[in-house]
């Protein structure tokens, strides 16, 4: 480029780009560390008057840092070779005074998150993944730290422990790679943890008692056995379980959802909620087991269920392709109107008008229920056969030959202790 082309390009930054920063006001920034940069960008860049967040690495005591220098820091520190400070993945939020307070970041900041975790966030642990303010001048540490104070005193109240945020002089900060930026707009799917421990930050404005989110009720659930959904707000893999699992849900053990990230009142957690949706199983309100996100794999999580709900014996068969001996498994002379259905989802696999008496000591069909089923080829004990599995849950049935009754022909030999039987109501 010439001489008289940068000058001119010059002047047209001036005029264009530089009237548009003013335009802007004067910018402010803080950087606030929230675990993974991700999820902290897309919350803070919603506030508005910020006029812009990056994702970056600060804290620590390396002058730079990329994302392989913090992770290379992190694991020697955890086999005890490191003794510098790691940097935190931080976001560094600029917004315009004129629009925005900073008494209004910091709640968006304390209320998106939890504080008290120590040297973890969500799904991720390290020091890099720290809850942690950096200000950059007296004002802003005074305002973080009465913050807090103003925070602690809600969580508190909530049962909460002590916040562990690193409240701190900005250091050494550096911005994170390209791919990292606006990383959520990008990939709408990625990872997204729990958003926060569901107590407000008390506003000086509010005039009313602060309203803590409230946890599920108990009445009303099953003591005996009961799953609750701990889901969060803008969680696409929340979204996703609740159509794909839940809209349709029939299992016989009731299920229950919640955004927020505690028990019901006397019912416990056997450790915190690290991501969503997590899926506890309870029973006499304890927790279990749990199933921590969903990616859509929808037969890994009825099989995670069933291990769960199922009978030693029932498991042998449903996840091992085991066979009960003939004339010992369950429903070989249920002749009452009703359905057989999966043990775990609930969904109808067949109609009683369905079952005949093949004589070989299963429970015997000639017909499903449409798209109850799907078939595989099983070459296994050196035969060549065709197994039939559920398509709900993905357990295994049994197998189906080509010498039953008409209209079909076909025979369904499924083992009786995968199946529950429903009868029609009178």
């Amino acid at each position: 480029m010439s001489r008289l082309w940068r000058a001119l390009w010059g002047v047209f930054f001036l005029v264009t780009g530089g009237a548009a920063m003013a335009g802007q006001g004067n910018l402010e920034s803080i950087v606030f560390g929230m675990g993974c940069f991700w999820g902290a960008e897309k919350r803070l860049s919603q506030v508005p008057g910020v006029v812009d967040v990056e994702s970056g690495y600060a804290g620590g005591d390396a002058p730079t840092a990329n994302y392989e220098d913090v992770l290379a820091a992190e694991r020697l520190l955890r086999a005890g070779r490191g003794a510098m400070r790691n940097h935190a993945e931080v976001i560094k939020v600029s917004y315009d005074p004129a629009r925005v307070d900073l008494s209004t970041l910091l709640a968006t900041f304390w209320e998106n998150h939890n504080p008290t975790q120590g040297d973890r966030q969500g799904n991720d642990v390290g020091s890099n993944y720290r809850s942690a303010i950096y200000y950059t001048d007296e004002a802003q540490r005074a305002a973080a730290e009465a913050s807090r104070a103003v925070y602690q005193e809600a969580l508190s109240r909530a049962g909460y422990p002590a916040i562990t945020t690193e409240i701190a002089p900005l250091r050494h900060y550096n911005p994170a790679e390209a791919y990292h930026q606006d990383y959520l707009k990008k990939n709408p799917n990625g990872y997204c943890g729990l958003g926060g421990t569901g107590v407000a930050y008390p506003r000086a404005n509010v005039t009313a008692p602060v309203q803590t989110p409230q946890a599920l009720s108990a009445d009303g659930l099953s003591l005996e056995r009961q799953l609750i959904v701990f889901e969060a707000e803008d969680c696409p893999f929340c979204h996703r379980f609740r159509t794909e699992v839940m809209d349709g849900w029939r299992g016989e053990v009731p299920v229950v959802s919640t955004k927020v990230a505690r028990p019901p009142q006397g019912w416990t957690l056997e450790k915190a909620l690290f991501a969503t949706p997590t899926i506890v199983l309870f029973e006499q309100g304890r927790e279990v087991a749990r199933y921590t996100g969903y990616d859509g794999d929808r037969e890994r999580f009825w099989k995670w269920l069933g291990f769960h709900l199922l009978t030693p014996e029932q498991r042998k068969i449903a996840f091992e392709q085991g066979t009960e001996y003939p004339f010992t498994g369950s429903h070989l002379d249920e002749k009452r109107p009703g359905t057989f259905v999966d043990p775990i989802t609930g969904a109808p696999l067949f109609r009683s008008d369905a079952k005949f008496d093949s004589g070989t000591g299963w429970p015997s069909f000639f017909n499903p229920v449409e798209g109850a089923l799907t078939l595989r080829e099983d070459v296994s004990h050196g035969m060549r056969r065709v197994e039939v599995r559920s398509a709900s849950s993905g357990i295994h049935l049994g197998h189906v030959f080509d010498d039953g009754p008409p209209p079909t022909g076909k025979r369904y030999c499924i083992n009786g202790n995968v199946l529950k039987f429903v009868p029609d109501a009178p």
